[in-house]
């Protein structure tokens, strides 16, 4: 039984704020209305980030939407999620932390093929904003040549 990826949340803001180094993806520890309603794209990662407490890797300021259909046994909307990695992948990213700047931020939330719930999360480091706006003029840049090459 294959599900298709149907949802995919981006944080569009996320690469544009920091220069991301290393990219992986690790698997969430949901309840099942948060499924629910991550199935109907009721979710947000533009505020969130992740945080090691107590050796393992938590997604904070997450939200996810209550399930309109969920009664009292619904979940809060911004709760620390726990996120599944491997014991030397979370060795690797919490040994990059600790230099000075460096944090974990997600990229993007989707379901996979298997319909599971998976995240995009990379490490980076917060850009200046003389590094905004070179990332800005490049991004005009290649408009502007998309435009010329489309036109003739």
């Amino acid at each position: 039984m294959k599900i298709e990826k149907s949802i995919a949340i981006y944080n569009k803001r996320a690469r544009f704020e920091f220069e991301i180094f290393d990219e992986i993806e690790a698997g969430m520890v949901l309840t099942g209305t948060e499924i629910k309603s991550l199935r109907s794209s009721k979710a947000s990662i533009t505020e969130s980030f992740c945080q090691f407490i107590d050796g393992e890797l938590y997604i904070i300021n997450m939200m996810i939407d209550e399930y309109k259909l969920g009664t009292y046994y619904n979940h809060k909307t911004k709760r620390e999620r726990k996120l599944l990695l491997h014991k030397r992948e979370m060795q690797k990213f919490e040994k990059k932390l600790k230099d000075v700047g460096n944090t974990i931020v997600p990229l993007k939330l989707y379901i996979n093929e298997k319909g599971k719930a998976k995240i995009l999360i990379a490490l980076g480091r917060g850009k200046k904003l003389y590094d905004k706006r070179e990332s800005i003029k490049n991004r005009e840049n290649k408009r502007n040549l998309d435009r010329i090459l489309k036109k003739s």
